[in-house]
């Protein structure tokens, strides 16, 4: 399934976002949009086995 690759894509894309809002520089922006894209991973994943789990 494809859920926790969207959880990294939307999760980095967070990231950044937020870091840029509150002023952040490149390095900023990297480091956010990193630690938000392995949350969103995780997130990912659970849901994923959520899933899998619920359709046996």
């Amino acid at each position: 399934m494809i859920y926790p690759l969207a959880g990294l894509i939307l999760g980095a894309l967070f990231g950044a976002i937020r870091a840029k809002s509150k002023g952040g520089k490149m390095l900023d922006l990297l480091q956010w949009g990193a630690v938000n894209a392995m949350i969103g991973g995780v997130l990912g994943l659970f849901i994923l086995v959520f899933i899998e789990r619920a359709a046996t």
